[in-house]
């Protein structure tokens, strides 16, 4: 399956390097493998592989080679002067893509030598815009990736016990492995708690002094450990959208999962997460490909008036969305806002057979109709 991503990082990479993060087995390095094709001689460097190490530090590859895809160099001392050395040193031909861990994304930002020098393409979950673009829809495409999640692999998975298999490592490898890793953490039991309980949150406001107690640590460490899951590209946070950024970072936050198949909870909190990823990945593309300063927030005011998500474009609210499972009850939050704002608003439904018009600047529309509009 092709991935939407493919030709606008071929673009970029004639311009500059690429950073490609994403959460773990989202399908970075299969994409790299894949863009690779595109050119006469690449190399794939992992710095897993004791014999790849080994060019690397010697700078080893050969004259001819026009691509460089360099996977886990993050775990090489000092791999960002590394990379600048390389970029800055190298012959015009030579493109370098970066891939592996989404510490990547974790790490670029603090005393960036990097700076101007890449392009950073978010990889996430497959959605039904990318189904879309292989020609792959069905009618049962949103349960299946409900059930299944839009990792690659259990998504391609021959049975359910496949699933479970592969989803079981996954989360052991993201507890075990990438997490303790990434930082140091005292309490091991305390933050899987936190992970845990945080799958039986989802879409619902976060309570950082609940999940303390039932931890048994303070709310400042489970802001810590959810931190480090959102670095990990393990959970994300859709905050409240307001034009005040105080404000903002007092109101509490909802989370969501990158893998829709973690999700505890009903068919409608499932949905929800699946939609939120959708938005976020169409959101990240918008700021990855346009510059245009793109985020996925929610909306709520003192009175209780409250839509599910807003997207965000320069600061300013291009449009509201709400997310209902079959029955379209409810709208009170959306429709204020379209009357009192004059935002417009999609009433996004999973179980609905036509499209209607609820109110000036709000519509209803079909999730797989609505989803097809995203740019991934």
């Amino acid at each position: 399956m092709q991935r939407i991503q493919k030709e606008r990082i071929l673009k970029d990479l004639k311009k500059k390097m690429v950073f490609l993060v994403g959460p773990r087995q989202a399908g970075k390095t299969w994409l790299s493998k894949d863009i690779a094709k595109q050119y006469n001689n690449p190399i794939y460097l992992s710095y897993d592989s004791i014999q790849d190490r080994k060019i690397m530090t010697e700078y080893a590859w050969s004259e001819k080679t026009d691509l460089i895809i360099f996977d886990e160099i993050h775990k090489m001392r000092g791999w960002k002067n590394y990379i600048k050395g390389v970029y800055d040193t190298k012959p015009e031909y030579i493109h370098i893509l970066v891939t592996g861990s989404a510490r990547l994304d974790a790490y670029k930002n603090a005393g960036d030598s990097l700076a101007g020098r890449y392009r950073v393409h978010r990889l996430l979950p497959i959605t039904i815009r990318e189904l879309e673009y292989n020609k792959l829809i069905t009618k049962e495409s949103i349960d299946v990736l409900l059930q299944r999640g839009g990792f690659p692999e259990p998504f391609l998975a021959q049975s359910n016990e496949d699933i479970q298999i592969w989803r079981n490592q996954y989360t052991e490898t993201l507890l075990r492995e990438d997490i303790l890793e990434f930082k140091d953490i005292d309490n091991f039991k305390a933050m899987k708690t936190v992970f845990e309980l945080l799958r039986t949150k989802v879409g619902s406001p976060i309570s950082y002094s609940s999940i303390a107690i039932d931890a048994g640590i303070s709310p400042k460490t489970v802001k810590n450990y959810i931190s480090i899951l959102e670095s990990l590209y393990i959970v994300f946070l859709v905050k409240p959208f307001t034009t005040k950024i105080g404000r903002s970072i007092l109101k509490e936050p909802k989370v969501y999962f990158y893998d829709t198949g973690l999700v505890v909870g009903d068919i409608e909190i499932q949905f929800e997460n699946f939609i939120a990823v959708s938005l976020l990945k169409h959101s990240h593309a918008i700021t990855d490909e346009t510059g245009v300063v793109s985020r996925l927030a929610t909306l709520r005011n003192k009175e209780g008036k409250e839509v599910d998500f807003v997207l965000v474009h320069d600061n300013a609210v291009d449009s509201m969305i709400e997310i209902k499972l079959s029955k379209v009850d409810d709208l009170q939050g959306i429709e204020y806002f379209a009357h009192k704002n004059g935002f417009t608003g999609w009433v996004v439904v999973k179980n609905s057979t036509r499209n209607q018009k609820i109110t000036q600047g709000v519509e209803k529309i079909q999730a797989v109709e609505y989803l097809k509009t995203l740019k991934v």
